[in-house]
């Protein structure tokens, strides 16, 4: 397997990194959208937010809350967006899971999704399709 993510945490690939303990690598982005863009990363290789186990994204959104408001405050931004891309077609592009953290100040630029109005009874049918999905995996979340 080559992943840019376990080569930065085995410290084979140069990462400018903010955070580290046994569990998580948090590290700047190569290519931020803004400055301090930041990623949170679990050490051990999960492919995407689906396969990680409720424990490890439990540890790893308590890191993701404490890094963000580090970043926050560091850098004076206004806000930031936690952002998770799950699958090739959500624009995932290395293929180990991660949040990033991408700092926000008023009048940055523009990150706006183009809003869809649901048909007449459309909306309906999407949420029922999700329930019945939901009512096969209700003990996952009841736990």
């Amino acid at each position: 397997m080559d992943c840019i993510f376990c080569d930065i945490i085995k410290g084979k690939s140069e990462a400018e990194i903010i955070y580290e303990d046994e569990n998580i690598i948090s590290f700047l982005d190569i290519r931020p959208l803004n400055y301090g863009h930041t990623l949170v990363v679990p050490k051990k290789h999960y492919d995407n937010f689906l396969s990680l186990t409720p424990a490890e994204l439990d540890y790893l959104t308590k890191g993701l809350q404490v890094i963000s408001a580090a970043v926050e405050k560091s850098i004076k931004a206004d806000g930031f967006n936690i952002v998770v891309n799950n699958g090739k077609a959500a624009g995932q592009t290395v293929f180990h899971f991660h949040f990033h953290i991408i700092p926000r100040f008023t009048n940055d630029f523009t990150f706006r999704p183009s809003f869809k109005k649901y048909s007449d009874g459309s909306m309906k049918e999407f949420a029922d399709k999700i329930r019945v999905e939901l009512n096969t995996k209700r003990d996952s979340i009841n736990g």
